[in-house]
């Protein structure tokens, strides 16, 4: 689905990101971790073609993402604040990102009864705009804007922050049942491990720009994290083209 080749990012002398190969395969829901600097939101912008490749290149669904804009019909995101529209309600901004994305009304209207539990009585409904509404109710309505006209690339970067604990539980689930969707890809950066691991398929671990650890999760894989962020253990995992298949509910 996503492939990543010999992508680098140089600001200067000084390279935030070195990616010799990165494949992303489609259904997989793929968490990303690293420290402050290493390099996530770096790439995340790169997906997103909000900045300029100095090597290398990604291919998403056949797309060279900094050479065509085909790409942008089957992905969204929510990275930061700056991709609302602060002078809409947050009905007002699901509507406008419904029209670009081919939805109706009716079908935004149903996407918030839906997720009516995750915005738990707030910003929807409250004749606010989104400059005025909280950090963690900003997020929300990006979160949800992101899930409009079925996407089957979905980027989100630190999704739980600033959510109060019943919140990122119920974005847990919806991140659960996304990741059921065979033709969805998620990826999702977060500086909370035990969130990352418990929604994701598959872990990639950055490192001043360089991937350390790329593997399937397992029952060990918070416990590696934990050891390599406590400074006791480095991480090399070359996963195999096998280990790297979407998991299936059967193998979950």
């Amino acid at each position: 689905m996503i492939n990543i080749n010999n992508l680098s990012k140089k600001y200067n002398d000084t390279t935030v990101l070195d990616i010799e190969s990165l494949q992303l395969q489609k259904g997989q829901s793929v968490g990303l971790v690293g420290n402050n600097g290493a390099g996530k939101t770096t790439l995340f912008s790169l997906l997103l073609d909000l900045i300029e490749p100095t090597t290398g290149h990604i291919v998403s669904n056949g797309v060279q993402v900094n050479e065509s804009e085909d790409w942008k019909p089957f992905t969204s995101a929510f990275v930061d604040e700056s991709f609302l529209i602060g002078y809409l309600t947050p009905e007002e901004y699901f509507y406008f990102i419904g029209e670009l994305r081919g939805q109706n009304k009716a079908d935004i209207d149903a996407l918030m009864i839906k997720h009516a539990d995750f915005f738990n009585g707030e910003a929807i409904g409250q004749k606010k705009y989104l400059r005025d509404l909280s950090k963690g109710n900003q997020k929300k309505v990006g979160i949800i804007a992101a899930l409009i006209g079925d996407p089957e690339v979905i980027i989100l970067d630190e999704p739980f922050a600033n959510l109060d604990p019943s919140t990122q539980i119920r974005l847990k689930a919806i991140i659960k049942d996304l990741s059921e969707n065979p033709n969805v890809t998620m990826l999702i950066s977060s500086h909370d491990l035990i969130h990352v691991t418990e929604v994701a398929q598959r872990v990639v671990l950055l490192e001043k720009g360089k991937v350390v650890m790329d593997q399937v999760k397992d029952a060990a894989t918070f416990g590696q994290l934990e050891k390599y962020f406590m400074g006791i253990s480095e991480l090399h995992a070359v996963p195999t083209e096998a280990e790297l298949q979407p998991v299936t509910n059967e193998e979950e």
